[in-house]
């Protein structure tokens, strides 16, 4: 017993927050709508009163990068397009705050939740209605006590809450559902009826409250402090690289010291294989700098924090991989150009989006799009 209670009292601690920052709570059914002033995607500022003539007012807390939230967006602009005509307003907010994500967390869309980034998000649904910030002070966020991505509050023509929770029973499936709490919310209210299920549990990501920054800077410190290595890469090591043989996409990029667009995109190609490092994907660098310049090139890959994360490690050293990082020293590179990529001109930077077993699923020559490169990801996993 004495065993279990510890237990119990650990897993307790782990899920708590910390002294000081507790969680907002739900706002209550019938609590009025709180005030708000918020900047949209379009470059206004959305206050209640732009909603004033609406017979209803839906709210729905949402994020660009949560697999939830990215698979009710098509659901969510759907829900408009079929209320708008019948007097119902919608507005999605996102309050979560980009800080307090770990790039881990960012792996089932090309966007992460900052304020910059939502308009392209909303663009890729087609969103026709506000996408408002709140994620730099959550002062609606918490006033709602909005809990998860997404999170629906639904609100009569008083401003009175008369539905909280999902949206409906889709998760991660972006299709069309069976069951929508929301649309029958919104019937019962137009309606002037009680809604049947008023309140619902809201399942998704939870909210990235201020105070989680103090997880994302130790987890980006804990990053730092990972071990960068470099490897000689050869003829046979490039058919393996090419081959391979793991169960995870392989982003592949040629890069040099001496070339700035290299430079520039190579912090993106980090993050991104950091994003995707729970998700059967791993990022191999291949510099194509003099042999004599190897310090220089493990100066710059350790400048640049490119490590392997610990499922990416794994992976390469089941397949007899040293590292992540690779430096030509084979001599004349068509070699390793002809095992990798024959279709490669030799210009840098370069990149390759390789499946298992050796497939090439996507190729670009020059800077990357790092949104581009994310979506090309998304498709292969898909």
């Amino acid at each position: 017993m004495m065993k279990l209670n510890m237990l119990l009292g650990l897993a307790a601690a782990l899920v708590m927050p910390a002294l000081g920052q507790e969680v907002a709570k739900v706002l209550a059914t019938g609590a009025g709508l709180p005030d708000f002033s918020l900047p949209g995607t379009d470059g206004k500022t959305y206050t209640l009163t732009d909603f004033k003539g609406s017979k209803v007012l839906c709210v729905i807390f949402t994020c660009n990068h949560c697999p939830d939230s990215v698979a009710a967006g098509s659901r969510m602009e759907q829900v408009y397009q079929d209320y708008k005509s019948k007097n119902v307003a919608l507005v999605a907010v996102n309050g979560n705050n980009p800080a307090s994500l770990t790039p881990d967390e960012l792996g089932y869309s090309p966007f992460g939740d900052s304020q910059e980034e939502m308009a392209p998000f909303a663009k890729d649904f087609g969103w026709t209605f506000p996408y408002l910030y709140d994620g730099a002070k959550q002062e609606f966020t918490t006033a709602c006590g909005a809990q998860s991505t997404p999170h629906v509050f639904v609100f009569d023509a008083e401003r009175k809450l008369r539905y909280s929770g999902r949206m409906d029973d889709g998760g991660r499936n972006s299709g069309p559902v069976p069951n929508s709490y929301l649309r029958d919310a919104l019937d019962a209210v137009l309606a002037g009826t009680a809604v049947k299920e008023p309140v619902t549990r809201s399942f998704g990501c939870s909210t990235k409250w201020l105070f989680k920054t103090s997880n994302a800077a130790a987890d980006q410190a804990a990053w730092e402090k990972r071990p960068v290595t470099v490897a000689d890469l050869d003829e046979e090591i490039s058919k393996k690289l090419r081959a391979n043989g793991s169960k995870n996409l392989r982003l592949i990029n040629f890069w040099s010291t001496s070339c700035g667009p290299c430079v520039k995109e190579f912090p993106g190609l980090v993050d991104t294989g950091r994003r995707f490092q729970n998700r059967s994907v791993e990022f191999i660098s291949i510099s194509l700098d003099p042999v004599a310049l190897r310090p220089a090139v493990l100066k710059f890959l350790e400048s640049r924090h490119a490590a392997a994360p610990g499922s990416t490690a794994k992976s390469l050293g089941e397949q007899g991989l040293a590292s992540n990082n690779y430096h030509w020293t084979g001599g004349n590179p068509d070699a390793m150009a002809q095992a990798i990529d024959p279709d490669w001109t030799g210009a840098l930077p370069h990149s390759v989006l390789v499946a298992p077993g050796g497939k090439i699923l996507w190729r670009h020559s020059g800077e990357i799009d790092i949104v581009e490169v994310r979506r090309q990801i998304l498709k292969g996993l898909q």
